[in-house]
């Protein structure tokens, strides 16, 4: 009995989720009532209520997840070498292929713009840092290094899902592994 219980749960967490994310396509989260996202969903408000307390908050529990994943990609990589870092972006492009709705959705005008910062400290919690400290950069450019580095990351990636993704994960991640080590002369 516990189990179907279980099952129930995550169901219904599921279907609230995807039924946010596809709202989140139309409009922006200040723009979403529980109400259309209760109706989407075809659940009533009390059931909503048992899980989460607005939609702000299932919108953060969506963005924890991917960050979690994010993060558990990340950490199970060697940043201080070049080719373990050409993988790990390969990963992350992957993972990206693999969420494609969610990461459109997420890093969309309709978006959260807290998420993209989450993951770009993430992201420089795992690489920047180690890459600089690895090529013993001031430590007054690391701040700068790995903004630059990041942000940019994110926007070709953005540019990459707008443009439906034309080239593979493994050119993608090449492309900004050479950008960042290289800069335009290693294209």
């Amino acid at each position: 009995m516990t189990e179907k219980l279980d099952r129930r749960k995550k169901y219904t967490r599921m279907i609230l989720k995807q039924s946010l994310m596809e709202i989140l396509r139309e409009k922006p989260i200040r723009s979403i009532t529980i109400k259309e996202i209760c109706e989407r969903a075809d659940i009533n408000r009390s059931t909503f209520y048992t899980h989460y307390a607005s939609q702000y908050d299932l919108l953060h529990q969506i963005e924890e997840e991917i960050i979690t994943d994010m993060n558990e990609t990340l950490a199970s990589y060697n940043y201080s070498k070049e080719d373990e870092g050409l993988q790990m972006t390969i990963k992350i492009l992957e993972y990206v292929v693999e969420n494609r709705a969610a990461c459109e959705t997420l890093l969309s005008e309709h978006g959260d713009v807290s998420f993209k910062k989450r993951v770009m400290k993430h992201a420089l919690e795992h690489t920047v840092y180690n890459l600089v400290r690895e090529n013993q950069v001031d430590q007054e450019l690391t701040e700068y290094i790995s903004l630059f580095y990041v942000s940019g990351s994110i926007q070709v990636i953005e540019t990459w899902l707008k443009n439906g993704m034309d080239k593979t994960p493994e050119e993608m991640a090449k492309m900004i592994s050479n950008l960042a080590n290289k800069g335009i002369s290693g294209l």
